[in-house]
């Protein structure tokens, strides 16, 4: 990688890991703590890219890639941010930053990002480009910075002014319809109806002509639409086709795995490639164990401009937020932050007040996908989860044998009661010599019940 890199941020660490990173790889780069400095060397025709944070001491740089783009049309910048909303990768897309990455951001990433500006030519600026939707990033409830939900923020704002149906997925609880009506709040057509269509709306034969009277050229959002019945899917699609060049744009949210209800006859082929244009799939809140402090403290706040007590939680309650299931997603974190905020005692919300609070809800993680979903999926997610809960570091030392320690017990467990702690029948049936299943009843401390089994 060769060439010269212009590096802004009011962060010395920053400045100083980014310089001997690229240096490293071949590069020259020059650094500055200030958007001045920075211009005047754009200015001066310096540099082959640029790196940019976007909250400065003097300005803020993403009001800066306007005016890098007349002065030097074809230089790629690519934006880094603390400001991790959807507000920032919408703004950093229509402003036409080559990248956005939000802090803390992976080193090897953001090198690999770097190599591949260096090597493709910028695009010339549109001169239609549309203008920032008049929202700030406060007024979003859109919350996360893992790497899962900064993807989900780019596709949106790639996807907000196309006019290609959207199908977004996910569990239920995560946010699905608050999507649907952020692309629309969004987009160009912000000042015309966003509607939700109902299995009423389409009972009737002039049900779809009504719901395009009231939508006019605005959203028509079908929400759960694996949920429709057989005739109502039949209307969509006769409806869908009459639009021709011009109509209202349509999404469909669904929790359900729309490719296993097409292979079992449960919903249209026809109307699932109609409405799945675009994908987006939000991921659930397990998938993104590091959000849930932010979207608590997110919660929190909200519930205290509603009037409700201020409450700050201990780490060892956040421990436990951390590490609870959250079958209902960031819909039933909000309503738990809610009723704490309501009935906790202290300002402090304690560990054992959140076990209060999710010992009445159900821990178990909810049942995604088909019904043939294999164990190794399943194990593969809790996995996840384990790194995940690392924070970003790697888990201790000596992981291969905690796994195996964790999947042998109980299998071993399962398979001697189901032989009636018979260890010779319990041995033939996991395929392993008696003299190793012994060793590893004793090894992994499994008590052995003998007794006659009943089957």
């Amino acid at each position: 990688m060769d060439g010269t890199i212009l590096v802004a941020d009011d962060d010395r660490t920053i400045r100083t890991v980014l310089t001997q990173a690229l240096t490293r790889a071949g590069c020259k780069v020059h650094a500055t703590s200030s958007l001045v400095t920075l211009m005047r060397w754009v200015e001066e025709g310096k540099g082959d890219l640029v790196i940019s944070d976007v909250i400065m001491p003097d300005g803020n740089g993403l009001d800066q890639l306007p005016k890098i783009s007349a002065l030097r049309p074809g230089l790629p910048v690519i934006v880094i941010s603390a400001q991790n909303t959807i507000m920032t990768a919408i703004q950093a897309t229509e402003a036409e930053a080559y990248d956005y990455l939000p802090k803390p951001f992976d080193l090897p990433d953001l090198m690999k990002r770097a190599g591949r500006a260096l090597d493709v030519k910028r695009r010339a600026p549109s001169a239609n480009a549309p203008k920032s939707p008049e929202k700030t990033a406060s007024d979003l409830p859109l919350v996360g910075r893992t790497p899962a939900m900064q993807s989900l923020y780019q596709l949106i704002a790639r996807v907000m002014n196309a006019d290609l149906p959207v199908l977004i997925t996910g569990e239920s609880g995560t946010g699905k319809s608050l999507i649907a009506r952020t692309i629309h709040d969004l987009s160009d057509r912000r000042t015309l109806p966003f509607v939700v269509a109902t299995a009423q709306d389409l009972e009737t034969m002039e049900g779809p002509a009504t719901l395009i009277s009231r939508t006019r050229n605005g959203t028509l959002l079908f929400d759960e639409v694996a949920d429709l019945p057989e005739e109502a899917q039949a209307r969509i699609v006769r409806m869908l086709d009459s639009f021709g060049d011009s109509g209202p744009r349509v999404m469909a949210t669904s929790q359900a795995d729309l490719a296993a209800r097409l292979e079992k006859g449960q919903f249209r082929q026809d109307l699932f490639y109609r409405l799945s244009g675009v994908a987006l799939n939000v991921p659930s809140l397990r998938e993104r164990v590091e959000d849930i402090r932010p979207l608590t403290d997110h919660f929190a706040a909200k519930a205290e401009r509603d009037g409700l007590p201020v409450r700050t939680f201990s780490p060892e309650a956040m421990d436990l937020i951390r590490a609870y299931s959250w079958p209902g997603n960031v819909r039933q974190l909000e309503n738990t932050i809610r009723r704490l905020a309501l009935t906790g005692g202290e300002d402090t919300v304690s560990r054992s007040q959140i076990e209060l609070v999710l010992g009445n809800q159900p821990a178990i993680e909810p049942l995604t996908g088909s019904d043939d979903d294999k164990l190794s999926a399943s194990i593969a997610k809790h996995l996840r989860r384990y790194f995940d809960l690392h924070g970003g570091q790697l888990p201790p030392p000596g992981l291969y044998q905690r796994i195996l320690r964790e999947v042998e017990t109980p299998l071993i467990g399962i398979a001697l009661d189901a032989t009636g702690g018979n260890q010779a029948k319990c041995a033939d049936l996991l395929g392993i010599n008696r003299n190793t299943l012994r060793k590893k009843i004793t090894d992994l401390d499994i008590r052995v019940t003998r007794r006659r089994k009943l089957m």
